[in-house]
């Protein structure tokens, strides 16, 4: 059986009142699945903004299904500040529960389901990439559903993807979990004083370090302070202060400040070798989710 646009049963709209199935019968439809603090789905944003601007008044409509992977995701504060600041303007709609996620047999973010204007689903991608390809689908099911629409030239941004070398993720150190319920035995070091938690580490008092050993030009932590207030991250590479391969969050002292929960960025553009990142977190009940790495 062809899979069908799920009722769109979530805890609340931003940007639209509740669109259901039946009203959005006769549009083409694009559910991109994210989560705000992901960096798999933050590198797709900028590719499903652009189909929002170029194609919405053309018949698509974009719904951005919001799936916390942590528990400060379902706070509405935190989704609200992270939609402004990632100045998504399409329709958002949280699915705290993931009721629309299991009901699109959904397994992981970023994901993107693109359905017809019947209502079918015509095509989906997992992860990140293929953004040429789905425009190029999104671009037939809007001529399917008016064949005479008058289509604008392919957005910039996918046309640059389509001719453009991608880096390669071979080797590139895998996602590293900190909480005990995924986290893998011997993929960093504690020290300090640390509380253990599912999903995170919490600092318990003074200062806690993780040792983190990787090979990635790119690494990023997502983070929480403590309820004391924001806290300081000092970032350093191989032992010495981080300099110029300090991420975007990064300030020249080699800190990253932390106010509120986020994805910081703590390493940019370091060599594919072996390398040890040493985050030193000084805010007790400053928590740590999770690494992210890019080539």
């Amino acid at each position: 059986m062809t899979m069908r646009i799920p009722a769109l049963d979530v805890q609340r709209w931003v940007n639209s009142p509740p669109l259901t199935p039946d009203e959005l019968r006769g549009r083409v439809v694009l559910i991109d699945i994210w989560e705000y603090t992901c960096i798999n789905w933050i590198r797709t944003a900028p590719y499903v903004k652009a189909w929002h601007r170029e194609y919405a008044d053309r018949g698509l409509t974009v719904v951005g299904l919001h799936a916390p992977e942590f528990e400060f995701g379902k706070h509405a504060g935190n989704i609200d500040r992270g939609i402004r600041e990632h100045q998504l303007t399409y329709p958002i709609a949280l699915d705290n529960d993931f009721r629309v996620w299991d009901g699109l047999d959904n397994i992981a973010w970023p994901a993107r389901y693109l359905f017809d204007a019947d209502g079918k689903c015509a095509a989906r991608w997992i992860g990140e990439g293929d953004y040429d390809r789905t425009e190029a689908v999104l671009r037939q099911l809007l001529v399917d559903a008016e064949p005479d629409i008058e289509l604008p030239s392919v957005t910039p941004e996918a046309a640059t993807f389509a001719v453009t070398t991608q880096p390669s993720y071979a080797d590139v150190t895998q996602e590293t979990y900190l909480g005990v319920d995924r986290r893998l035995p011997g993929a960093f070091d504690l020290t300090g004083d640390w509380r253990d938690g599912g999903d995170y580490v919490e600092v318990a008092g003074g200062a806690g370090e993780i040792a983190l050993p990787f090979n990635a030009g790119e690494v990023n932590l997502v983070v929480e302070p403590g309820s004391a207030g924001p806290a300081t991250l000092r970032v350093l590479l191989d032992g010495q202060p981080i300099g110029d391969r300090r991420g975007a969050d990064v300030d020249i002292d080699g800190t990253a400040r932390v106010d509120r929960p986020r994805m910081v960025r703590l390493v940019a553009g370091a060599s594919r070798d072996d390398h040890l990142l040493t985050v030193i977190a000084d805010q007790p009940g400053c928590r740590a989710y999770a690494f992210t790495f890019g080539p």
